[in-house]
């Protein structure tokens, strides 16, 4: 079985352990589904490399129904040719979209302005929804949450390019061509994704991307 698929199990696993556990009675059951959470953590180490103790802890902060995670990224272009980047400190100061996990009280557009705020320095406004898509069905490395990727164009309307942040160590403005020789933090961003946002820019017509 490839290592996909595997991932995929063990998160579907740990899903319905989780749901198990919301909504069990018998504290036999309960007991039960404990350990299928263990184990699911268990195998998600073995296929991410993350620590046991991190996966574990991760999934006991979980409350209620699994439902899965959402990532919000920025796309903000400049004079029509050139994308916004950032370094992103907790990957090596790879290059990546501005963005985060979405907080609760914003909405998604609110959580896209935010980072952009936070993490380069400009102000923005957004402008519409670029693609929605499922994680897993990219060319992401594997982690132990499931995950939705939200791309949401903006368009800056103030502020001035901030070059460190507690989150970032830089941020610029880059071509399409000039991306290729990027190392990107591919966790949060994958070339051919930033291909299709340039795609958006020449065909501004054309609909939201959705898996």
């Amino acid at each position: 079985m490839k290592a996909p698929e595997l991932l995929h199990h063990a998160q579907r696993l740990q899903a319905l352990a989780q749901n198990g556990i919301t909504y069990a009675v018998n504290p036999y059951d309960l007991e039960r589904y404990l350990e299928i959470r263990e184990i699911s953590a268990k195998l998600l180490q073995e296929l991410t490399d993350e620590p046991f103790e991190k996966i574990l802890r991760v999934f006991t902060q979980e409350t209620g129904y699994q439902t899965p995670k959402i990532d919000i990224r920025a796309v903000v272009f400049r004079d029509g040719k050139e994308i916004l980047l950032v370094r992103e400190k907790l990957d090596h100061n790879r290059w990546t979209l501005p963005g985060g996990w979405a907080d609760i009280g914003y909405s998604p557009t609110e959580v896209a302005v935010k980072e952009v705020h936070e993490e380069a320095g400009l102000l923005v406004k957004p402008s519409r929804l670029l693609a929605l898509l499922d994680k897993a069905k990219h060319a992401h490395p594997p982690e132990p949450a499931y995950a939705y990727k939200a791309f949401i164009r903006c368009e800056v309307i103030g502020g001035d390019l901030t070059q460190e942040t507690t989150e970032t160590a830089g941020a610029a403005w880059f071509t399409q061509d000039a991306i290729s020789g990027l190392e990107l933090s591919v966790d949060r961003v994958t070339q051919e994704q930033l291909d299709m946002f340039f795609m958006f820019l020449a065909n501004p017509e054309l609909p939201a991307l959705c898996d």
